[in-house]
């Protein structure tokens, strides 16, 4: 057997691998998390991608993102996976979106008809808004909670949101989404307690911005965003060969 995906067959069967080259996955967030669920899910075989993100690669991605590499500074991250996944599957049929998600632009961003939503957005604003409407479009969506500021991913679990503790985004978003009728939310979260940010390695970044009180960026390390991404996209590939129904 030499077709790329002959080991993934052997595992999920002719029939399974026929359901993950059929399907379409929309991939929001190409960061620490969503970029190495686009690696996982194209790898997996998954036919159809989807990839919205509006941020350009910065030098301070190169310690956990995929997209993240010298030669890559300053292009589209949207770009740069599409580039990624058709060079692993040169068949998949991959759209890229260099644009934020959010209200204004989410009717043509989130479509019925998607196979699995994996929603890997910062913005608690912007997840809410994604989680709404793909559950009022019917869509099966798992969405990554906090990955900054944790040091052991052996701590990451998948649960529903309702179920989760210790995620500080994951308690904001039980909030918000309560308030807006959503009874349920598949996530991937950390039971870790978050580290504490080196408030002299933030000072010495910003020229002092936590000691004055501003909003301080959290601390990431290759390894944890990484493996909630390689987790949400096993609980899509999963599902979708097991036939689950839709929200």
């Amino acid at each position: 057997m030499t077709e790329p995906f002959s080991r993934t067959e052997l595992l999920i069967g002719a029939e399974g691998r026929a359901a993950l080259e059929a399907s379409v996955v929309a991939v929001f967030g190409l960061g620490g998390v969503g970029s190495f669920a686009v690696e996982a899910l194209a790898r997996a075989g998954i036919g159809g991608l989807v990839l919205v993100d509006e941020d350009v690669v910065d030098v301070t991605n190169l310690n956990r993102q995929l997209c993240a590499l010298r030669s890559t500074i300053g292009r589209p991250k949207a770009e740069v996976m599409r580039e990624r996944v058709l060079d692993i599957h040169p068949e998949a049929r991959v759209e890229s979106f260099v644009e934020r998600y959010g209200p204004e632009t989410a009717e043509r961003l989130l479509r019925p008809g998607l196979s699995y939503v994996v929603d890997a957005i910062d913005s608690v604003a912007a997840k809410v808004d994604l989680i709404v409407r793909a559950k009022s479009l019917g869509l099966r969506i798992v969405s990554a909670m906090g990955a900054g500021n944790k040091f052991d991913p052996t701590r990451l679990e998948v649960a529903d949101v309702y179920s989760t503790s210790v995620c500080p985004l994951a308690r904001v978003m039980r909030g918000e989404l309560r308030r807006r009728g959503v009874e349920s939310l598949e996530v991937v979260y950390s039971r870790e307690e978050p580290v504490a940010a080196d408030a002299r390695s933030e000072d010495a970044r910003t020229g002092g911005a936590a000691a004055r009180g501003r909003r301080s960026v959290p601390g990431s390390i290759s390894f944890v965003p990484a493996a909630a991404g390689l987790i949400a996209a096993s609980v899509v590939v999963r599902a979708l060969l097991t036939g689950g129904a839709r929200e």
